[in-house]
């Protein structure tokens, strides 16, 4: 039945071409449904998209200075520090575009930033000394960064510059180390009355810079751990220990300084800390540095490699900054393993 229904449909088409003359060999198909939903639409579309020109907009002239500039891809720091394939300087005058900057001691760059700051010349004889510290904040892993992070250690040597002391929370049981604390220059001494406070709510403990505590008071801290948080004392901070006149005085007279990573790429830090005066003795700014570098690379993160990529000597008034040798102030791996001995240590006098 459905072949007989194909022959007359063939036939009829068949007929109708002949007798419009169109050549016997050709056959329509016919179709007696509508086409699907929406077909026609999009051919209606397809038409008014073609008819539409590209509108140009004729913009007037713009002074090159108000013209957008290219931007630049970005390059990481750590990569431009290669200075491997760079010639070495023969001479006092060279290009420093292809040759290598000198390395100088820190007693030489002290020296340097002396004569420019000489009354006759700056005339800035007490001008502060800076360090600008280039770091690798790679991690063990892949794809891994050290955070952000800040510290404070003590000087050897105290100076002013002008900043605002620090103010200090500190907590102790002993009446003794309370008395020391205060004589140290603490801001506000208390014991468990003041924590009872803290846990009440009824004491702002956010008004200080500086919370340390004696590890007699550490069991009582850790009912107010959740209020106190990221500065609750610890070792690794060097907010907890046993000293209480030398915890107050690294907090308020100590270098601050913080490590800060680059904001497009997390491999690259720097820190650039205040460590002395240019009137102070040469021997006391290297005491003042070595303590300070060696702060720094206690931070390193275990995996080989230079944590502490480059140093830079500065002073202020000046533009100028000198690259120095600071592997010569760095403890060698005895002495480091003497510090992680002793911490180890008071961490187990602590907990007992």
């Amino acid at each position: 039945m459905l072949a007989s229904w194909l022959i007359n449909s063939f036939r009829s088409t068949y007929n109708c071409n002949a007798g419009y003359n169109i050549g016997s060999y050709m056959f329509m198909q016919s179709r007696d449904y509508a086409a699907r939903k929406g077909t026609r639409e999009r051919w209606r579309l397809k038409l008014k998209k073609k008819k539409v020109k590209a509108v140009v907009e004729q913009v007037g002239f713009v002074p090159h200075k108000q013209r957008k500039k290219e931007t630049k891809v970005e390059v990481c720091p750590l990569t431009t520090m290669n200075e491997s394939w760079k010639w070495k300087a023969v001479d006092d005058v060279y290009i420093v575009k292809y040759h290598q900057r000198p390395v100088y001691s820190l007693k030489e760059a002290i020296e340097n930033h002396r004569e420019t700051h000489h009354p006759t010349i700056l005339n800035k004889p007490n001008a502060v000394v800076n360090a600008f510290i280039e770091l690798n904040m790679r991690r063990e892993k892949k794809n891994r960064y050290l955070d952000k992070f800040t510290r404070i250690i003590d000087t050897p040597h105290i100076f002013t510059y002008g900043q605002p002391q620090r103010t200090v929370l500190a907590f102790c049981k002993n009446p003794q180390e309370q008395e020391n604390a205060k004589n140290a220059g603490a801001d506000l001494v208390g014991g468990i009355e003041l924590i009872k406070k803290i846990q009440n709510g009824t004491f702002a403990f956010k008004e200080y810079d500086c919370i340390v505590a004696h590890a007699d008071i550490l069991t009582d801290l850790l009912l107010v751990r959740g209020l106190l948080k990221k500065r609750f004392p610890n070792l690794r901070a060097g907010t907890l220990g046993n000293d209480m006149s030398q915890l107050v005085r690294r907090y308020k007279d100590g270098i601050g300084y913080t490590a800060e990573p680059h904001k497009s790429f997390k491999e690259y830090g720097q820190i650039n800390v205040t460590f002395g005066l240019l009137n102070m003795d040469t021997q006391e700014l290297e005491e003042n540095f070595s303590s300070l570098i060696n702060d720094v690379e206690s931070m390193r993160p275990k995996r080989d490699g230079l944590f502490i990529e480059r140093v830079q000597i500065s002073s202020e008034l000046s533009k100028e900054s000198f690259k120095i040798n600071h592997q010569d102030y760095l403890a060698t791996s005895n002495e480091e393993e003497t510090k992680e001995q002793e911490q180890d240590e008071t961490a187990i006098i602590s907990t007992s």
